[in-house]
């Protein structure tokens, strides 16, 4: 089972990769859609990296701000789901 840190990291790690936004001070509040991380096309991309690498599935519910303003929250997330299935 895979870690809240490994969880935080793989997110981190993703966003990284993904902006051409400042990462140099991303911490794991940092909201990332006022910090212009990423974007809504960029939501949908973070949703499909979920998908395939912690085998999640985000149903329309639970597309909502709250899941995804941060790498803590968008980890809990994850976890809420992993729990679940």
């Amino acid at each position: 089972m895979i870690t809240t840190t490994e969880t935080r990291d793989k997110i981190r790690e993703y966003i990284i990769e993904s902006t051409f936004g400042d990462t140099e001070d991303i911490q794991d509040n940092t909201l990332i859609f006022e910090a212009g991380l990423l974007d809504s096309m960029g939501l949908l991309f973070l949703i499909e990296y979920i998908k395939e690498e912690f085998s999640i599935e985000t149903n329309d519910a639970e597309l909502v701000v709250d899941n995804f303003k941060s790498i803590d929250s968008i980890s809990d997330f994850i976890e809420s789901k992993v729990g679940k299935e």
